[in-house]
């Protein structure tokens, strides 16, 4: 029998807004920036924590029927925190969405009980779910290389963009958000053929710059009609602004149909394609690491299962009993 719970739009403020408690709200501020100032976490993870911590504190409003409070952090037991995951789930969220965000609120957790706010084992008794293995899937070279090259002809500035950035990923294996967190200062130009890039956790790596790519980059700077000053993005939008990373989804998605690309031709997959190729040709995977900007090598070697065939061909042709 299950007890009945007020509907969330009820526990809304006057702004639509969930409210919470004081100390709740400092705890949770606090937190979000510790990740920013002390943990060098950046904005897009900062904002995905920020949005699992709110998700969870919707839930616990609706559960206990007031905006939670850190005594109720406190009083959290493993059933309250499975049935969190389980209304998740039941919305249609994946795996490793729960996964992250499970393994957000234990970060929370964490930094409650070492600041001394709150101490609760309840997160960390928790199994994380179990997510699917899942391969990269890269594109071909002839398919990558007719992606990047698909839209090069032309005059429109909007088509030069795409294929400046298009060449970023597959050129240099940068993750969208590199890419279009570019300022025009770091313009790579022809002569500067090393980008200082600031990834994930705010680890930085020097990525080398294709020639081709430069003079793409330098291309789309000389169509685009807006003036761009030093600190101002790169790459813009049809009316100046920084350009959306959708755009970039949007402008690949119409080419899949022109090139008959599969469904997994993404921003993501040039970045996949890059790192793939690299190894094909062989590369070192600690190379391949550095270049991606992984923090562990065992993510890099998931490389190696797409491109088996090459490791079988070096172990028949190096092992002195193949």
């Amino acid at each position: 029998m299950t007890r009945d719970m007020p509907n969330l739009e009820d526990l809304l403020d006057a702004d639509g807004e969930l409210p919470l408690s004081a100390d709740f709200f400092d705890a949770a501020s606090a937190w979000l920036d510790h990740l920013t100032h002390e943990r060098n976490h950046s904005p897009a993870t900062r904002t995905a924590y920020e949005r699992d911590l709110r998700q969870f504190a919707g839930f616990l409003a609706r559960d206990l029927g007031h905006p939670p409070c850190l005594s109720d952090l406190a009083r959290l037991d493993v059933k309250t925190v499975r049935r969190f995951l389980a209304a998740r789930r039941r919305g249609g969220v994946t795996s490793r969405s729960l996964s992250r965000s499970l393994s957000a609120l234990r970060t929370f957790y964490r930094w409650l009980e070492a600041t001394g706010r709150v101490a609760n084992r309840a997160m960390a008794q928790m199994t994380m779910p179990r997510i699917p293995h899942s391969l990269p899937k890269p594109l071909t070279v002839d398919k990558a290389k007719a992606l990047v090259e698909g839209e090069s002809d032309g005059d429109d500035w909007i088509r030069a963009r795409d294929v400046a950035v298009m060449l970023l990923l597959y050129g240099a294996g940068l993750r969208i958000s590199e890419a279009l967190g570019l300022a025009r200062r770091d313009a790579p130009l022809p002569g500067r053929d090393v980008l200082r890039i600031t990834g994930k956790g705010g680890k930085e790596r020097l990525v080398p710059v294709l020639p081709v790519t430069q003079r793409a980059v330098e291309r789309y700077l000389a169509l685009c009609p807006y003036p761009r000053e030093a600190d101002d993005a790169l790459f813009v939008g049809a009316k100046g602004g920084p350009l959306s990373p959708r755009l970039i989804q949007l402008a690949i998605a119409r080419l899949r149909d022109v090139l008959t690309l599969p469904e997994t031709a993404t921003p993501h997959a040039l970045r996949h394609s890059f790192a793939t190729h690299l190894l094909s040709a062989g590369a070192d995977l600690r190379q391949i690491q550095e270049l991606l900007g992984h923090a562990s090598l065992s993510t890099t070697q998931v490389y190696t299962e797409v491109d088996r065939e090459r490791i079988l061909a070096v172990y028949d042709t190096a092992h002195p009993r193949a």
